[in-house]
């Protein structure tokens, strides 16, 4: 990532709008509560019921959200007291983060048992999938049509070493995109892949890219490969050497990951700047990621979605 050499200390990584997102964001039970807002819950209740989380657990991040402004508690009774969790714009900034995180997990996650959802766009009043699009030209964004370089808020900075499960606390919840929560809810694995997009495929630079422990990297990456976002690929016999290569289910999950940086570039990023530019390697503009309607090629809002969900077995709509 560009010729810029650390300082000193081992125990930093490059300034990364995904990895402060993640800081807020990137833990499963926080991202199982947010698509529960944004489906319409409000009640600590509702959200019990709809992510299955263990009461301690979701009191928890409920407060985080709130204390990083994502969510606002707002009292709706006094005798007794109750509360509502509203999402903030913050909040609401992250809904084509969601939408790329259902977008995935329709394709590549277990559909077994799981609620299936269907949008509907009102500006033209198709049933569409939302899709990742610069918002110069229209076209569809990948990971192959992105080409970046450092911008001016690139830097270090030192990494919070805290762990937190993949795993959720409870199997009772019918979450829309759980395997996705899964993979964007582990930071490290998140950063692991935002090496691997860029670039950096062998677990000597992945490990000075990212400041992850040895024994942590290697879990990490064995979980990626049984995941089925990554692979091995042997590149030296003697000794034997492997590099870490993007299969095509970790491919598509790249829109998540940059609808992510976009909001930690809004809320997150130094005041000199983002610490990347990207550009459409289609049209040559500086890439603004937008999501839009596979139909009509409009960028979708909040307020312009219908959504049924229900789940896979006939139930009723949500």
């Amino acid at each position: 990532m560009g010729d810029i050499t650390p300082p000193s200390s081992q125990h930093l990584i490059r300034t990364c709008s995904i990895w402060r997102a993640l800081e807020v964001v990137g833990d499963t039970p926080t991202l199982l509560i947010l698509e529960a807002s944004l489906l319409g819950d409000r009640r600590f209740d509702q959200f019990r019921r709809r992510t299955g989380l263990l009461k301690a657990l979701l009191s928890d991040r409920l407060k985080r959200l709130v204390n990083a402004h994502v969510l606002e508690k707002r009292q709706y009774s006094t005798h007794p007291p109750r509360d509502d969790y509203v999402l903030l714009e913050k909040g609401r900034a992250l809904y084509w983060t969601a939408l790329m995180l259902l977008r995935w997990e329709q394709e590549w996650g277990d559909r077994e048992g799981k609620m299936v959802v269907e949008l509907t766009h009102r500006n033209c009043g198709k049933r569409f999938i939302p899709e990742p699009a610069c918002a110069a030209c229209k076209g569809t964004v990948n990971a192959s049509a992105v080409d970046w370089r450092e911008g001016p808020g690139v830097g270090w900075m030192a990494p919070i070493y805290s762990r937190r499960r993949q795993q959720r606390d409870s199997s009772e919840g019918t979450a829309l995109f759980e395997s996705a929560a899964q993979l964007m809810g582990d930071r490290w694995a998140s950063l692991i892949m935002r090496s691997i997009f860029t670039g950096i495929n062998r677990f000597d630079d992945i490990r000075r890219d990212t400041a992850i422990a040895t024994n942590v990297l290697t879990e990490r990456l064995n979980w990626l490969v049984q995941f089925g976002v990554i692979r091995q690929v042997q590149y030296a016999d003697n000794p034997p050497r492997l590099e870490y290569r993007l299969r095509r289910k970790g491919i598509e999950y790249y829109p998540a990951l940059l609808m992510l940086m976009q909001w930690g570039d809004r809320y997150y990023a130094a005041p000199e700047g983002p610490p990347l530019h990207l550009s459409h390697r289609d049209c040559n503009n500086r890439l603004e990621a937008v999501v839009v309607c596979s139909e009509c090629r409009e960028p979708v809002y909040p307020n312009d979605v219908m959504f049924n969900v229900q789940d896979t077995h006939g139930g009723n709509p949500t």
